[in-house]
């Protein structure tokens, strides 16, 4: 990559940073936000995102200020904030959704909009790779930061992107016994299961029996497995518990901090393309990520970590569990049998 211009907004005081959704994409984007923050060290730092972020943003070290309007639902509160956006006068915005509605709010504050790292047309720092829609997540946002000045002057090498980090947490919230196994009556090694996806990519979901033979033979290597997701993924729990009943399952039970915190003291984690399985792993836990590939390129969006294994076929039915128990022994947490 060519060497960069010095970025004007080095010395920017006011900072917005965008991104709106999912959870996985959110999680992913923590490198680049932590980068940012490093980068603009003495700066107001504001995050448009959308509700469900919230709580989670407001405890993150990276933002001063958290808006939660970013996704209006109709034309009077799409004027509310973008009047709030040309009244904030910010220095300069790092565009982490780059969708057409967030580039739509670059080219509303014409004629004087703040500079502007996204693919919005005209901005002053676009990210214009052809091949962007084809990168991770990661690489992508790291190569549009190192468009902006962010970063190293040559850009970050191969694999060098900035990696999200959790590890915030428990400072943050001050290591309370709730970010401990022992709170859900986890007293021995565990690991989790994470059936879940969106709501509407039920094709993105292992099927619900496989987990349940599954959930068996982890027991049977005297670690107990447990279910998260949220109440989309409570029957698949129920099934589970009532099959296996050693099992445990913490649907709705868990925030995004005691995802993580799961994640941390795991022994493994086996779970579908969804946020909590990128929270799980960027934990700490070693995981096996599960891929329908006619749904989702895991060269694009794969779980990173230290030790995670892919097990991916063009549908989750042709994922047989013998693949997985095999994965699971790829990644050396449990004994060869």
């Amino acid at each position: 990559m060519a060497k960069q211009a010095i970025n004007p907004g080095e010395d920017a005081r006011k900072v917005l940073v965008i991104k709106l959704s999912a959870l996985g994409d959110f999680v992913l984007a923590m490198g680049a936000m932590k980068a940012v923050r490093e980068f603009h060290p003495s700066a107001q730092i504001t995050l448009l995102t959308t509700p469900p972020f919230e709580g989670f943003a407001k405890a993150c070290p990276y933002f001063d200020r958290i808006e939660t309007d970013g996704r209006p639902k109709d034309t009077r509160s799409t004027t509310t904030l973008l009047r709030r956006l040309r009244s904030e006068k910010y220095d300069i915005v790092y565009d982490f959704q780059t969708s057409g509605r967030t580039s739509n709010y670059f080219q509303a504050l014409r004629p004087n909009p703040p500079l502007w790292s996204g693919i919005a047309a005209g901005c002053a720092f676009p990210h214009t790779n052809p091949e962007r829609s084809g990168m991770h997540s990661i690489e992508r946002l790291g190569e549009q930061l190192a468009q902006a000045g962010v970063g190293p002057a040559e850009g970050y090498p191969f694999g060098g992107a900035p990696m999200p980090d959790l590890s915030w947490i428990e400072e943050a919230l001050r290591n309370p016994p709730r970010l401990q196994p022992q709170y859900f009556s986890l007293n021995g090694p565990y690991a989790l299961l994470i059936p879940g996806s969106s709501a509407h990519r039920e094709a993105k979901r292992w099927p619900e029996e496989n987990y349940i033979e599954l959930a068996s033979w982890i027991a049977d290597q005297g670690i107990t497995p447990v279910v998260i997701g949220g109440k989309s993924e409570s029957p698949i729990g129920n099934a589970v518990i009532r099959a296996e009943p050693r099992a445990k399952t913490l649907c709705t039970r868990t925030d995004l901090f005691q995802v993580s915190a799961l994640g941390k003291h795991a022994t493994f984690a086996v779970g579908n393309d969804t946020g909590p399985m990128h929270m799980a792993t960027l934990s700490g836990s070693p995981g096996v990520a599960l891929f329908a590939t006619s749904e989702s390129d895991p060269d694009h969006a794969r779980p990173r970590g230290s030790n995670v294994v892919v097990v991916q076929a063009e549908t989750l039915e042709l994922v047989s569990v013998p693949d997985v128990l095999q994965a699971i022994q790829a990644l050396g947490v449990v004994p060869t049998s």
